[in-house]
């Protein structure tokens, strides 16, 4: 007699969180993980929000499944966008395997849980910025979905055109677009003002951003400075350099009709780049896009989740940029999630019985009662 393997059961529910329009999986990626022998369960409206009917789940194989106990119960791994709440964990059974942004530091009394219950949490902030991990990099995917609203977001409030116009009423000049940080969301944000029409300046601390920035037809701020030093790495700047360096960015901030900052430190307050006196210097209906609102802002008197006005200058705290693209950004974060389970699961749709992969082991938050990031754990107190 033939013996049967029972599936592995994937879930993904629902995200309930407020202004959360994303899902964590795609019926493409579904049909991909179908084809192993897994069996993948949706919740019902799960993607609704970002265009991802249920019947294109059915299509693709997946079960639509109306209520949450009957998602979870067999489920041995939750694949979710946004981390899970204390009350999501006291739904799963002892084992299970939750894959996700986590943002610990932030969600302590959820990790506290799951290592009381014994669940398996990977996070995706941890995985490792290596070449094989490219494909699993959800906080690129993200970044990049990010930077895209914020240049959009600038053009909507903005009270001028972005390109130049040649009118009957005479010629309109483009708009410039100042971007601070040229990581992936400042590319992003860079790339989509270019396309648009505007002048764009960027600056960022690293000078090696540099070429990056050029390449996309925008201009890199820069002091007129030797800073290179022996081997041919940069130098550190002086005290007195560090001040030059300021005054170019306050005067670049002073004369744009729209600011993008982007830099943020994970785990840490973002750095403040424009000051109260310097936002006092701007010009009447400039606009501020502060990517790092949620973290503390970049700007001194941003407000995370409202717009408000000083000095005539419009200035925005954005909070979850990408899922106001939620088509698209679950699109790539699904794909992220779909090369990531490929560690997990073997060619026949099992799972592997260790977690021997350093991708695996970089990003494993909480696995059998213990907190296997020591950061998360020190905040904890060492537990």
């Amino acid at each position: 007699m033939e013996i049967v393997t029972p599936a592995l059961v994937i879930a993904v529910p629902k995200e309930l969180a407020p202004g959360e329009q994303r899902v964590a999986t795609v019926p493409d990626v579904v049909r991909n993980l179908t084809k192993v022998g897994c069996e993948v369960r949706i919740e019902h409206d799960a993607g609704a929000s970002a265009y991802y009917p249920d019947n294109s789940f059915t299509a693709a194989g997946a079960k639509v499944i109306a209520e949450k106990t009957d998602l979870f119960d067999g489920a041995k791994i939750v694949l979710r966008v946004q981390p899970p709440t204390a009350a999501d964990v006291g739904g799963l059974a002892e084992g299970t395997i939750v894959i996700g942004f986590m943002n610990a530091a932030n969600n302590l009394e959820a990790i506290k849980k799951m290592r009381d219950r014994k669940i398996t949490a990977f996070s995706l902030e941890l995985v490792p910025r290596i070449s094989r991990a490219q494909s699993m990099d959800a906080l690129s995917s993200q970044a990049t979905a990010g930077g895209y609203v914020a240049a959009i977001l600038g053009a909507e409030n903005c009270p001028k055109f972005l390109p130049m116009l040649t009118t009957a009423a005479g010629t309109i000049r483009p708009s410039t677009v100042l971007v601070l940080g040229a990581g992936i969301a400042g590319l992003m944000a860079i790339a989509t003002a270019k396309r648009l029409g505007a002048l764009v300046e960027a600056y960022d601390v690293r000078r090696a951003a540099g070429e990056q920035v050029r390449s996309l037809g925008a201009k890199f701020l820069e002091l007129e400075i030797n800073a290179e030093g022996q081997g041919g790495y940069a130098r550190e700047l002086t005290a007195e350099e560090k001040v030059k360096e300021q005054e170019m960015v306050s005067a670049a901030v002073a004369r744009a009709d729209i600011v993008i900052t982007t830099a943020a430190i994970p785990g840490r307050r973002a750095p403040v780049l424009i000051t109260k006196e310097t936002v006092a210097t701007m010009q009447p209906g400039a606009v501020i896009i502060d990517m790092a609102a949620e973290s503390g802002g970049n700007c001194e008197l941003t407000k995370a989740g409202h717009t408000i006005r000083e000095h005539g200058v419009v200035i925005i705290g954005p909070q979850n940029l990408p899922a106001r693209v939620p088509f698209h950004a679950s699109q790539m974060y699904a794909k992220n999630l779909q090369s990531f389970l490929s560690l997990l699961i073997d060619k026949n749709g099992a799972l592997v019985p260790e977690f021997t992969d350093e991708i695996l082991t970089a990003s494993l938050l909480v696995h059998a009662g213990n907190i296997c990031h020591q950061p998360t754990r020190d905040l904890l107190g060492g537990q």
